[in-house]
């Protein structure tokens, strides 16, 4: 039997929420971790947030406490807080660098790097991974309107998996779908499937709203 391929998951944290919520659902990070253990040998699993250290609380910090616990190598950087022209407030926290930097340095020592998100600007690094001999693999939406992938990012990968297929693997509860901005609402969820009330699972619950 040959051995099994090495894996390495590169989460991109705001972008795997806005996906799955989006589709209507919350990932459970032990399920999800859980469910490439049993796809490889997992090498690493690296999570990428921003976070507003400004505010005394953040509602993202038992996530991250919570995931650097449990198997992942978090990475956090510090997010900006502005105004924007419509006089609301915003968050800006770009993780892309460290994401690059970290999956070049493990490219060499694994097999296959799987990548969740959907920003077209990662096109480049996942073709200079493949140079090195990786294969890589992105978990993105198109069951949105639009399409939360950039196609060119699609196009390079080799292999694209919808997060809605895989929801059932990783799924912790079920939600509603939050429309995409020029898409048609959603149409209102059933009385009979209640709502939890949020967890450390929820990370951007009542969080000042991302940049797209």
């Amino acid at each position: 039997m040959s051995d099994p391929e090495r894996l390495a998951l590169f989460i991109d944290g705001a972008n795997l929420y806005a996906a799955s919520r989006t589709l209507g659902f919350d990932v459970d990070y032990r399920n999800l971790l859980n469910y490439f253990r049993g796809e490889g040998y997992l090498v690493r699993a690296y999570y990428y947030t921003a976070l507003l250290e400004s505010e005394e609380y953040s509602p993202l910090r038992p996530l991250v406490d919570w995931l650097g616990y449990n198997g992942y190598s978090v990475v956090t950087k510090p997010a900006k807080e502005f105004t924007d022209a419509n006089g609301r407030r915003r968050v800006k926290g770009n993780v892309d660098v460290e994401l690059a930097v970290d999956m070049l340095d493990i490219a060499p020592r694994i097999d296959h790097a799987v990548l969740f998100s959907g920003d077209g600007d990662f096109r480049r690094l996942v073709e200079a991974v493949q140079r090195i001999g990786c294969k890589v693999t992105v978990v993105s939406t198109i069951r949105t309107q639009p399409a939360m992938i950039a196609d060119e990012l699609r196009r390079q990968a080799d292999g694209f998996v919808d997060l809605m297929d895989m929801a059932e693997h990783i799924t912790r509860r079920q939600v509603e779908p939050r429309p995409r901005q020029g898409s048609a609402p959603a149409q209102p969820r059933s009385p009979a499937v209640p709502l939890r009330t949020p967890t450390p699972a929820d990370p951007f619950q009542g969080a000042p709203e991302l940049p797209e």
